[in-house]
Parts: C-alpha cells; structure tokens; sequence
C-alpha cells in the first residue's frame, strides 16, 4: 500500500473544488479508515464515497462538484442546467439536469433528490467545461433542451442569446429554429 501523500490528495482536491472520492483518496495513499481516522480535523464526509477537505474556501456550485462526483466523473451537465450555467436564459431549474453515458441506463443507481439524469453519449465536441465539471456545449445544449420539449419562450431566448454571443453560428441558429418550429408543429397535431 502507497504511504498516504497529503500535498497528491490536497491537488485532487484542489481540482474538484476541495472534493474527492474514496477512489481518489485510494490512489494517493488513503484507506476509508484512515480518512475516518483523519474526521472532521481535515476531512468531513459528504456522502458515501465523497469527501471534502474541511478548510478549504466556499464556492459556487459545489453541489454540482458533488453530483458530478456522485456519477464517477462521468455525468455532463445539461438541459435547462446547462441553460442556466451558459447564462443563456431566464430559466431557474428547480432540479439538476444531467446526461449519463448510454451503458448507465442498465445500472441500478440511487439517484440523489432533486437529480433529473438522461442518458446519451456526449462526445467532446459537444462539452465545454464550467469551473471544475464538465457541462454540454451551447449548441448540444439548446437541441437538447428542444428535445426535452422546454418551454419554447425560453429556448428561443437562449438561441438568440447564443447567437448574439457568438456562441453558435448563424446556420445553427436557423437550424434550431427550425427544430423548434417542427417542435411546435408536432405539439399542436396533438
């Protein structure tokens, strides 16, 4: 077993905005008994797996830092949390939105309160990143959001924020648009 490295697990944490997991604890050098040993002095547990270093300073969205952990690194936010962390509409999500690999449709999960998960594969053409997890692209974003049939009002200001902001280019714009339109049109044949 390694000898536990404080400065490899301070880095780790550091990243995360002073999370990790066991796993990465493990790698360093850190047993989950030594991290128990370790207790509120350095180290406070979070939930099962996930842990944060008890001095380091407050940011913004560490709920989504601990999510993200939560799905072993693999999650990417999206939807109407994208929106929201891109700045591209007045959306408020009252729930975390986040797309999971394909493969983890088959796994039995407990998915933490206030967690809304979809699944499909986000290639890394459609990632971006904001702080310190990853987060879909303005593009894959706004298709996502037309998809899951937000409300068209606030799509539509997120596109034209989007494209005011040189996030997507004029042909994306026409693009989603015409997917919302045919969004629309499908939701009236109804």
């Amino acid at each position: 077993m390694a000898v536990p490295d404080w400065d490899a697990l301070f880095e780790v944490a550091q990243a995360q905005a002073g999370y990790f997991t066991t796993q990465q604890a493990a790698a360093v050098g850190y047993s989950p008994q030594l991290l128990a040993y370790l207790g509120s002095k350095k180290v406070a547990r979070i939930r099962r797996g996930i842990y944060r270093l008890v001095h380091f300073p407050a940011s913004d969205h560490e709920d989504l830092v601990v999510l993200w952990l939560w799905s072993e690194q693999a999650g990417v936010f999206s939807h109407e949390t994208a929106l929201a962390l891109h700045d591209l509409s007045d959306v408020l999500p009252g729930k975390v939105h986040l797309t999971l690999p394909a493969t983890w449709r088959r796994r039995r999960l407990r998915v933490p309160a206030g967690l809304v998960l979809y699944f499909a594969d986000v290639g890394d053409a459609d990632r971006a990143s904001f702080s310190a997890v990853p987060v879909t692209a303005p593009f894959r974003t706004l298709r996502d959001c037309i998809e899951a049939n937000v409300a068209p009002s606030l799509v539509r200001q997120a596109i034209l924020q989007a494209r005011r902001r040189g996030l997507i280019t004029a042909r994306d714009e026409a693009r989603l648009e015409a997917e919302l339109g045919d969004q629309k049109g499908a939701a009236v044949a109804r």
